[in-house]
């Protein structure tokens, strides 16, 4: 039996690699089925990627089923500390579940860090190639060229604060955040106070990603007239995975061709 320890300092006791995990992160499911394929016995409602992937569903990330988990017989679970409760964890685990949490990542290499325990650790493998690619695309941050505001959701709007992950991706690519410094990592702020940041010279670029909310050229940037503004991939701004790999590709292009 080998008893690694997850992002949280909590012993995950597992009797060998597993080869039945439950997945209760999009991004987990991802990255799992991506290296260790076939492994997966379960996913949330919202684990798209791959796409064709098929296995049961356990229902959401915040409310999953956790009868419907452990119906599964898994002998790991992936979770994650901040879109997973304490609580459902908590069930698993005195259920006979090992439990693997993931901390939320503030920053880049803090995921990759964090994916590179889990795939090692808990599958005992070798870091995956894009793996390795990622951490080395991802280790320069490039010189900010403009500060931008970032929507992750509208009624009520909700932008990226402080020490959250897919700001940290806009950091590497140099933009700014012109809500790095506040208190909240998710502020709310109303519609007025985001228009005069842009007014005052705060922010220059309105960036909108298409999930978690939709942002579209038709649902968004007329909240913002004659504000420059650019759509992204919500996957490649908040996913952490393979899809990094991939992601500062896009990114960097979608990013160049909005500000030269």
């Amino acid at each position: 039996m080998t008893t690694p320890t997850d992002d949280l300092g909590a012993d995950v006791p597992l009797v060998g690699p597993p080869r039945r995990v439950v997945s209760l992160v999009p991004a987990l499911t991802e990255a799992v089925e991506h290296t260790v394929p076939g492994v997966l016995a379960g996913a949330t409602d919202y684990c798209t990627h791959p796409p064709g992937l098929d296995v049961p569903r356990v229902g959401g990330s915040k409310y999953p089923k956790v009868g419907a988990v452990l119906d599964l017989r898994p002998d790991l679970v992936l979770a994650n500390s901040e879109e997973n409760r304490p609580e459902d964890v908590r069930r698993l685990r005195e259920a006979g579940v090992p439990v693997w949490v993931m901390a939320a990542p503030a920053t880049v290499p803090d995921a990759l860090g964090s994916l590179r325990a889990v795939l090692t650790g808990a599958f005992g493998i070798e870091a995956p190639g894009w793996l390795v690619e990622a951490e080395e695309l991802w280790r320069v941050t490039r010189p900010p060229r403009v500060r931008a505001v970032v929507p992750v959701w509208r009624k009520p709007w909700v932008v990226l604060g402080r020490d959250t992950f897919g700001g940290d991706v806009l950091h590497r690519l140099g933009v700014g955040n012109a809500y790095v410094d506040h208190a909240d990592r998710y502020p709310r702020p109303p519609l007025d106070e985001l228009r005069s940041r842009f007014a005052a010279g705060e922010a220059d670029l309105l960036v909108l990603p298409d999930e978690p909310y939709e942002f579209t050229d038709d649902d968004g940037p007329q909240f913002f007239p004659d504000v420059p503004y650019v759509l992204v991939s919500g996957r490649y701004l908040t996913w952490y995975g393979p899809s990094l790999v991939d992601a500062y590709r896009e990114l960097s292009a979608a990013l160049t061709a909005a500000v030269p």
